[in-house]
């Protein structure tokens, strides 16, 4: 089983984001991972990791991912062969 980390900054109200990314995820990888939002208040941060491997941060790939990129990277990590249906085709 993966596990997912997502920290995000209190003082930015961003655990409404982290909440959503959350069941997202658990929604589309179900029994294959656990998500784990964990608050921060040293400011600005947005930050997702998988098994410890950094997949997302928000100052560095500039801003928030949309949740197919999200999703796409936590698949390519996890378990590369799995397909995401309609979120691998292209638009």
């Amino acid at each position: 089983m993966a596990h997912l980390e997502i920290t995000y900054c209190t003082g930015c109200n961003w655990l409404l984001r982290a909440g959503w990314y959350a069941q997202e995820c658990l929604s589309t990888f179900s029994t294959d991972i656990r998500v784990t939002i964990i608050p921060d208040d040293s400011g600005g941060v947005f930050r997702v990791t998988l098994d410890g491997t950094e997949i997302w941060e928000r100052k560095k790939d500039g801003g928030f991912p949309d949740i197919r990129t999200l999703k796409q990277r936590i698949r390519d990590q996890m378990d590369p062969e799995r397909s995401l249906g309609h979120l691998d085709r292209e638009t």
